[in-house]
């Protein structure tokens, strides 16, 4: 499935492939890489509550400091939230990062290899095969309670909605 002006890049119009998430659904279970190379899902998280940000990429500014944002945020909330950042970047790349930047209660996912949660989220980026910058916040039944596809790749999301969001959950 195609969705076309979704998002943006540099005011460009840009195609996502994959299905809208919508609050209410039931997430689907996806698989990615940590930074070890092995081979995670949703399952993995199972009975946390869960914001997952997609991001076209760590190693850019906007990404750097969304990361570092919810790393500080999460020392602040429950135990039981897991907060998972998802990009293209290479397995790697993610680990150095973390390393580079002490980013300790994040978990980092890499989609590279199959592009699984960029599809099943509706976040690959057909033109770049990259993912969009997004926050899917998920009760501990996996249900979407948030939502945002942020329009312009450039931009930062709602932090402050975001996180409202998942205080209600905890």
């Amino acid at each position: 499935m195609e969705r076309k002006d979704i998002v943006t890049l540099k005011g460009g119009p840009l195609t996502l492939l994959g299905d809208e998430v919508k609050i209410g659904q039931k997430a689907k279970d996806f698989k990615a890489l940590d930074s070890n190379l092995a081979e995670k899902s949703l399952a993995d998280f199972k009975g946390k509550i869960k914001l997952i940000a997609s991001v076209p990429s760590l190693d850019t500014p906007v990404c750097d400091t969304e990361i570092k944002r919810f790393n500080d945020e999460a020392s602040k909330l429950s135990k039981d939230l897991a907060i998972i950042f998802i990009s293209m970047d290479l397995p790697f790349a993610q680990k150095r990062f973390c390393q580079e930047f002490d980013i300790n209660k994040v978990k980092t996912l890499s989609d590279h290899r199959d592009a699984d949660f960029g599809l099943k989220f509706g976040v690959l980026i057909k033109e770049l095969r990259l993912l969009a910058r997004a926050i899917f916040i998920l009760d501990r039944e996996d249900s979407v309670k948030y939502v945002e596809y942020v329009k312009e790749l450039g931009n930062p999301p709602n932090y402050d909605a975001a996180l409202k969001s998942l205080k209600e959950l905890i």
